[in-house]
């Protein structure tokens, strides 16, 4: 009994850890990996197809040989004139790595395979972005879209603004499909073949590798792990942030006051209206214009008409704790655009951009080019006591087609998406070196690799279409793309709390605020170039949201050492800091439902609102946990759905019991911000405080 017990026991233990196997038939090659129900490749209406300049060449007939072995399963077939295609299916623990190789043909420049999909089968990754396509698609009202990509064609492509990709997703049949290099793709997730995910992807064929799990953590542990570590942020940039997109230097502040400090009036103006209300500042970020010249961006040089005394400036901000974060692009402007034209340091087929200005992108797979641009610009003003970058653009400009070459050969078409990775890379290694780890480098813009020097914010969301005011679908887009974001490998991140370019819309943003305070990224800008005390249109003092920004940066804040030990998680593990549901329940169908709902690091749980007029909200507590409400302290079981007043200065917040969290009496918070906030500060007295002479002498 015990023998045949034992015998039992193996089996099982064995057919767990089953060795994965390969076989083909019918144009479909079947793998058997861990954890997945079925995963074929390949079929009969959609075969493996390889193409040069003048032939296509699909995989449907019978291999010409099979060889394997303990981790390769080879399979070649010969076409005419001895050409001859090559397979290559390499296992590597629970995942196999494909492969191909040719002979006696032509490049391959296009290549496309097939995976047959399942009837409710579920797809995410691949973009930060709802839908591909223009970006103001992703915050269309109506829009129904979100998590769940299946009906969708996508490139791979790095578009503006919204503009983080990589040719990663994972599916609900707990596998995952990643494909390595920089050439564009596309992947249409069953829209043209209703149980089939279609690849094809220009270049020759670099390699394929798909993972399979228990959970879709793991997955996209193993993913983000392959493509960085992410960089480990210093504590600060887990703090709170505020910017303007464009600062004047006024005469007087927002309320008449006469300005008498030695610095940008709407910097001083921020400065004190927030410590006025007791509205933590962790760093300042100085969007372009900033510098000398039209578009405020030559030679990296202060334009002290705007910004009179910055590099004073910079330290009177430093002996308040606050750092300082400055706009950048990759191109150069004034005599420096000059001086890289006559050297050849600039990009070959550079798109033309609005206006008149004259500016030359930076080559930066040239190693010259890149430090003259580090050297003769970044360093100038790291030196100064800069401590990161806002990081634009990288993608609008920079060519996509066969016609122009960069410095290390390759044709703009393969390093269009690589171009915002070298960018990044570029900024964050002077950065260093002047700065050791104290500092921070944040594009809009990434593909495969970014992580490991940056953190992304998620470009002008909401700054285009018909529409006067930021659209809540705006933030409901961002609520998709910082879950998207982590699933894909970019695991710290925020967004343009309010919307970018459009008028502030008071209920959006309260709501967008309690979203950005989950956010590993808080940035609080750019309200119209205005603070919450001077809106444009009433309540132009607007006392509640002054109230629902002090409340949940007084969150953010009490969350920077959580919020840190789970950034250094991300590096280390792999396990992103915001976590969909369904990383860690995929057993609940609920988890892969509820898009609104998701986990900040591993004990918190958030809702977030983003439709108008909703005061209440529905959201689904994960089952084996139980949840303490953050607001009123009620215990919950999880394993149910439960509906939740939510005002408009409220989301709904759980922290998973046993946690070592303690956020407080948030209801006593909100009502000491809304008493503090009903009072404005008087900014002729608050100046003579700070800039009194007997203070800076």
């Amino acid at each position: 009994m015990k023998v045949k017990l034992f015998c039992i026991c193996l089996i099982a233990f064995l057919a767990m850890q089953s060795i994965a196997v390969v076989n083909y038939s019918n144009s479909t090659f079947t793998i058997t990996l861990p954890h997945v129900q079925t995963f074929k490749m390949g079929s009969e209406k959609s075969p493996v197809f390889f193409e040069t300049k003048n032939e296509k060449f699909c995989i449907q007939s019978e291999p010409a040989a099979i060889l394997k072995s303990d981790d390769v399963y080879s399979f070649e077939w010969l076409f005419k004139n001895d050409q001859r295609i090559k397979l290559n299916f390499i296992k590597q623990s629970n995942s196999y790595r494909i492969e191909m190789q040719t002979t006696g043909m032509e490049e391959v420049i296009k290549w496309g395979i097939s995976i047959q999909a399942s009837n409710n089968e579920y797809f995410t990754g691949l973009m930060e972005r709802v839908v591909d396509g223009h970006q103001q698609l992703s915050w269309e009202p109506g829009i129904k879209e979100a998590m769940d990509i299946r009906g969708q064609i996508i490139t791979t492509v790095v578009k503006p603004t919204v503009s983080l990709y990589c040719p990663f997703y994972i599916s609900s049949n707990n596998y995952s499909f990643f494909i390595e290099g920089t050439w564009p793709g596309t992947f249409d997730f069953c829209k043209s073949l209703s149980d089939q995910v279609q690849v094809s992807f220009e270049g020759p064929f670099t390699a394929i590798i798909i993972n399979s799990a228990a959970m879709p953590a793991e997955l996209v542990k193993i993913h983000s792990l392959r493509v960085g570590p992410t960089i480990i942020p210093p504590r600060w940039v887990l703090g709170t942030c505020r910017w303007r997109d464009n600062h004047s230097n006024e005469k007087a502040y927002y309320d008449g006051t006469p300005v008498t400090a030695p610095y940008n009036s709407q910097v001083v103006e921020d400065i004190l209206m927030m410590k006025a209300y007791d509205i933590p500042l962790s760093y300042y970020l100085i969007d372009r214009p900033w510098a000398k010249g039209s578009y405020g961006y030559d030679d990296f040089e202060w334009d002290p008409n705007r910004f009179p005394n910055a590099v004073d400036m910079i330290s009177w901000l430093d002996s308040k704790n606050i750092k300082l974060m400055l706009w950048i692009g990759p191109w150069v402007m004034g005599d420096m655009h000059k001086e890289v034209v006559e050297k050849g340091y600039n990009v070959k087929g550079q798109l033309p951009w609005k206006g008149d200005y004259v500016k030359s992108l930076i080559d930066f797979t040239n190693p010259a080019a890149t430090e003259y641009w580090q050297k003769k610009g970044l360093e100038k003003i790291l030196t100064q006591g800069v401590k990161g970058f806002k990081m634009d653009r990288a993608e609008e400009i920079v060519p996509n087609d066969y016609n122009n070459k960069a410095f290390d050969g390759r044709l703009s078409r393969e390093y269009h998406n690589d171009y915002p990775v070298m960018y990044a890379k570029a900024a964050h290694d002077i950065a260093k070196l002047v700065h050791g780890n104290d500092f921070i480098t944040m594009p809009r813009a990434g593909y495969t690799g970014s992580s490991r020097y940056a953190v992304f914010w998620g470009g002008d969301t909401g700054t285009t279409g018909k529409y006067k005011r930021t659209v809540p679908e705006a933030l409901r887009s961002a609520i998709i793309a910082v879950q998207r974001s982590a699933v894909i490998g970019f695991p710290i991140w925020g967004s343009d709390t309010g919307g970018y370019k459009k008028t502030t819309d008071h209920e959006v943003t309260a709501r967008w605020l309690a979203f950005s305070c989950f956010c590993p990224i808080m940035e609080v800008g750019p309200t119209e170039d205005r603070g919450l005390w001077n809106l444009k249109e009433e309540p132009t003092y607007d006392k509640e949201l002054i109230a629902i920004w002090r409340l949940y940066s007084k969150i953010h804040e009490s969350l920077m050492d959580y919020s840190h030990q789970s950034a250094k998680e991300a590096a280390k593990t792999g396990m992103p800091i915001v976590r969909p549901l369904f990383l860690n329940y995929s057993n609940q169908p609920q988890a892969w439902q509820d898009w609104q709902t998701y986990m900040y690091g591993p004990d918190i749980l958030i809702s977030a609102v983003w439709e108008k007029g909703k005061s209440k909200q529905s959201l689904y507590l994960p089952k084996g946990e139980k949840w303490i409400d953050a607001w009123d302290k009620k215990l919950y079981t999880g394993g149910q759905t439960v509906t939740i007043d939510t005002p408009v200065y409220k989301v709904p917040i759980f922290v998973r019991q046993g946690a070592n969290i303690s956020l407080g009496n948030l209801n006593k918070i909100y009502k000491e911000s809304l008493k503090i906030a009903s009072k404005k500060p008087n900014l002729e007295k608050l100046q003579k405080q700070e800039f009194s002479s007997s203070k800076n002498k």
